[in-house]
């Protein structure tokens, strides 16, 4: 007779992929070892750890970006940073004299616009 198993909760396993813990995060966080981590994983999802952390960790990343988008509303900042990620906008170099000078992109100058507008509604 063995040792009686481990009880590990599936919904705190999911948050844990889900903030993109580490392996060794998720275990010392449950109290357990990897290796009876990945038992578990294999008899409650029937794949590896590695599949169901890559599935799990899905969820992390909508909620990040969920917020973001959400943030974007209010900060000009956040907005410029996820255009720039999203939608290709880059801050264009103007040269003249011996300074460099950048001069934002008439994209980025009408989406600050339109947030300040926002911001004073």
């Amino acid at each position: 007779m063995g040792r009686p198993k481990k009880e590990i909760s599936r919904e705190t396993f999911e948050k844990l992929c889900g903030l993109q813990c580490t392996k060794l995060e998720i275990c010392a966080f449950l109290e357990v070892s990897d290796k009876t981590l990945d038992k578990w994983v294999k008899r409650t999802y029937r794949k590896s750890f590695s599949e169901v952390y890559k599935e799990k960790k899905g969820i992390g990343k909508v909620s990040l970006r969920r917020t973001q988008w959400k943030l974007a509303e209010k900060s000009a900042s956040m907005a410029i940073w996820l255009g720039k990620q999203y939608l290709d906008q880059r801050e264009s170099t103007v040269l003249g004299g011996s300074d460099q000078e950048t001069a934002d992109d008439p994209i980025t100058i009408a989406l600050k616009e339109e947030i300040e507008d926002a911001a004073e509604r």
